[in-house]
């Protein structure tokens, strides 16, 4: 995590207080969508609308208005690294979210089993803290469930619930040292401003313990890739907690509680839970498995120049792109291979922009004859970790990561 170095993109707290405070930041409900992308999910739907009605956003794949839920169209991960903030995936859980936010009256609450309770303007942050910059990848805990089969019900992403940005703020251990936290502090529960739609439901809040807490990685972000967050990306401050699933990156944060005891909320204790299994899988049906919190990310990779079904030239030298993450650590290596996982070969990596980040691969390979052909990658990252040659299944619809296949058409 560098700290008080240039952003990729040129940005100053000053300018960043300035554009923010011109006034407020409006959500309005999208009015129809614009055309449509088709899908590839084995279970539908074939097709998806995009829609461009969102406030400071370009195209996306509408999933749902209300709470927003917008994946990003896949052929943007081929022009760079880091994810345009416009095409930034969303997702939320309850409808209930400001359409606005006055920056001259927000506050970030810091409560609990601390020293001194704290209420911090954005100005308090912004210009009060050590700014830290880290590239970080943020993938949706259900990113392409709608490949698992047998289906499971939720969000039937297919894999564009991810995005990797170069995130601006300062760390929550100033934070809570800033507060000071008591001896006997076990967790920091987290909160943002979005609210259930009926009194009833459990607000949205997560829990970090408190020793990750206070890695010095974790953070509090009011910018990515050198603008202020979108308003539906968690304006004006987000958490960001590096290789870890996004459920734990908290939008729209406004309140931080410091326990000394275990957190039991619903949205710790019960949501967002896999099987303490291998590859965090069991087969469908199956009962009395011990299920945890949903916690590290595991190791991806995606070609991004080839679309599936698309022809390429037989006999002659075929450029191969793409981009990988090694989950909770830095990618080691990318392989491809031809012949159905028989041969891998390895691919050329691009610039390290962090070990939490995306990392862009290239390759070149021929195909022999005419016929059909499947692309597969294969992603280890610096652990010794892996991806699967078979995909996982659980319940919820988390955390695949199987060995992905581009069927190309040799001519």
């Amino acid at each position: 995590m560098a700290e008080n170095g240039p952003l990729h993109h040129a940005i100053t707290r000053r300018r960043l207080l300035g554009a923010a405070g011109v006034g407020t930041l409006a959500l309005t409900a999208p009015s129809w969508a614009q055309t449509t992308i088709n899908l590839p999910l084995p279970g539908g739907p074939g097709t998806r609308p995009i829609t461009t009605d969102f406030p400071q956003k370009g195209q996306m794949i509408l999933q749902r208005t209300r709470p927003p839920l917008l994946e990003t169209p896949f052929e943007v991960f081929d022009k760079s690294v880091f994810t345009p903030n416009d095409q930034f995936y969303v997702r939320w859980h309850w409808a209930v979210i400001p359409t606005d936010i006055d920056i001259g009256k927000f506050s970030l609450r810091v409560r609990g089993h601390v020293n001194q309770t704290l209420s911090l303007s954005l100005n308090d942050i912004v210009h009060g803290l050590p700014s830290v910059q880290l590239a970080a990848v943020n993938q949706c805990s259900g990113n392409s469930r709608g490949f698992f089969q047998p289906r499971v019900p939720g969000g039937e992403w297919a894999n564009g619930a991810m995005g990797n940005a170069l995130w601006m703020g300062v760390r929550l251990k100033d934070v809570l040292d800033k507060a000071g936290v008591k001896p006997g502090a076990v967790q920091v529960r987290l909160t943002g401003l979005d609210e259930p739609v009926v009194a009833e439901a459990p607000h949205f809040m997560k829990a970090l313990d408190i020793d990750h807490a206070r890695d010095g990685e974790v953070m509090i972000a009011y910018a990515m890739n050198g603008e202020q967050l979108p308003l539906v990306n968690g304006f004006p401050l987000r958490l960001v907690v590096p290789g870890w699933y996004a459920t734990y990156w908290v939008k729209m944060l406004n309140d931080i509680e410091v326990l000394n005891v275990p957190d039991t909320n619903y949205w710790t204790k019960v949501a967002y839970t896999i099987p303490d299994t291998p590859h965090a899988s069991i087969k469908p049906g199956e009962t009395d498995v011990k299920m945890v919190p949903i916690n590290r990310m595991v190791p991806r990779s995606f070609v991004t120049n080839i679309a599936s079904g698309h022809s390429v030239k037989a006999a002659a030298p075929t450029t191969l792109r793409g981009i990988a993450f090694g989950g909770d650590c830095g990618v080691a290596s990318v392989e491809y291979s031809v012949d159905h996982g028989q041969n891998w070969r390895q691919t050329q990596l691009g610039k390290d922009e962090g070990k939490y980040g995306f990392r862009q691969w290239q390759t070149q390979f021929t195909l022999p004859s005419p016929g059909k052909y499947s692309l597969l990658t294969r992603c280890t990252n610096n652990n010794g970790v892996a991806q699967p040659d078979t995909p996982n299944w659980n319940p919820a619809g988390f955390m695949r990561n199987v060995v992905e296949s581009v069927e190309v058409i040799a001519v």
